[in-house]
C-alpha cells in the first residue's frame, strides 16, 4: 500500500502495511532532507535542499536546524551552506558509507584552514615514512609545501609520531631501525630510545606535537585515526607558522580541533570499515 503524504508544498510518497495513521510526516521529512545531499552535491543551500527534498523552504529550514541540532548536518563554515556529518553513518547512509576516508576527511580539513591552521592534512603510514594523502593549505609558505604524494620520514613528524604511537613497541623499534635518523633541524630527535620516549608519551596524552623539528619555522599538531581494534590506520595533523602563535597557546588552541576531527574519522572508520584486517577500501 503506498500512501502519500503531504504538508505544506511538499509530497511524498511512502509504502507501509500499517495504518496510515501510524506514519510520522516530520520522520519522511527528515530522511527526505538527508537524502537531498549525495557525493556530486555534498554541500547544499536551504534552498536547495527544500528543491531537492519537495519542501517548502520555511519546512527545509526548520528540518536543517533540528538535524544540526542532533549532529547530522552542519554548516559550512563562511557559507550559507549545510553538510552531513560523519554521524549520519550511523544510520547506514550510503553516500557517506561507501566513501573512502579522504573524501571522508576533506571537508573536516577544510574546516581547520585557515581559521584554527595554515595547513591540515591526512597522512598514511607507509614503512618508515609519512605519505600525505589528503591536504588542504591557504598561505602557506611554498618551500613548506607537502603535496598529496609527498613523503616525510616519520621519525621527524608529528604525524609519523601520532601514528606510531599505537603500534606495538617491537614494531616502532622495528620501523626506527629501517630509518635513516637524520637532523632536519637541531630540534630533530635521532636517539632511538630519546624517540620510544616520545612514542609513549604521545600514546598517554593522545596527540603528538612539533616545533621546528621537521622543518624551521613550523608548528604542528598530530593525532591518530584508529579503527576498532585501536590500530593507526591514519593521522590527522594541522600546522601553523611560528609566527602565528606561541606554541603553548597552539597545542591549547588547536589540539581540540585535530583531536575532534580525529576521533570522528575513527567513529567513520569502525562504523564502515571494522578493523584493519577489513580496510582495503581505505587504502
Amino acid at each position: 500500500m503506498r500512501i502519500p503524504i503531504i504538508g505544506g508544498e511538499s509530497k511524498v510518497t511512502v509504502s507501509t502495511e500499517n495504518n496510515p495513521k501510524n506514519v510520522v510526516n516530520s520522520v519522511v521529512k527528515a530522511f527526505a532532507v538527508l537524502r537531498a545531499f549525495d557525493a556530486d552535491l555534498p554541500e547544499l543551500t536551504i534552498s536547495e535542499v527544500a528543491a531537492r527534498a519537495s519542501l517548502d523552504r520555511g519546512t527545509a529550514f526548520r528540518m536543517i536546524h533540528t538535524l544540526c541540532l542532533l549532529g547530522y548536518v552542519t554548516s559550512v563554515p563562511h557559507s550559507r551552506r549545510f553538510r552531513l556529518t560523519l554521524k549520519c553513518l550511523e544510520l547506514g547512509y550510503t553516500p557517506l558509507a561507501r566513501a573512502d576516508l579522504k573524501i571522508l576527511a576533506r571537508p573536516l580539513l577544510a574546516e581547520l584552514v585557515p581559521d584554527v591552521a595554515d595547513a591540515a592534512s591526512l597522512g598514511m603510514l607507509d614503512g618508515e615514512s609519512v605519505v600525505y594523502v589528503e591536504r588542504v593549505q591557504a598561505g602557506f609558505p611554498q618551500t613548506f609545501d607537502r603535496r598529496v604524494g609527498s613523503r616525510t620520514g616519520a621519525y621527524a613528524a608529528a604525524l609519523g609520531h601520532a601514528m606510531l604511537a599505537y603500534l606495538p613497541e617491537e614494531q616502532q623499534k622495528a620501523v626506527l631501525s629501517q630509518s635513516e635518523l637524520v637532523k632536519l633541524s637541531e630540534r630533530t630527535l635521532t636517539d632511538v630510545g630519546q624517540l620510544l620516549d616520545r612514542l609513549r608519551q604521545v600514546r598517554g596524552q593522545g596527540y603528538a606535537v612539533s616545533d621546528g623539528e621537521n622543518a624551521y619555522g613550523l608548528r604542528t599538531v598530530a593525532a591518530a585515526i584508529l579503527d576498532s581494534s585501536a590500530f593507526p590506520v591514519a593521522g590527522i595533523s594541522a600546522t601553523i607558522r611560528a609566527e602565528r602563535m606561541g606554541l603553548e597557546e597552539f597545542v591549547a588552541t588547536v589540539t581540540p580541533h585535530v583531536q575532534k576531527v580525529a576521533a570522528e574519522l575513527s567513529r567513520a572508520v569502525a562504523l564502515s570499515f571494522g578493523t584493519i584486517a577489513q580496510r582495503g577500501a581505505i587504502s
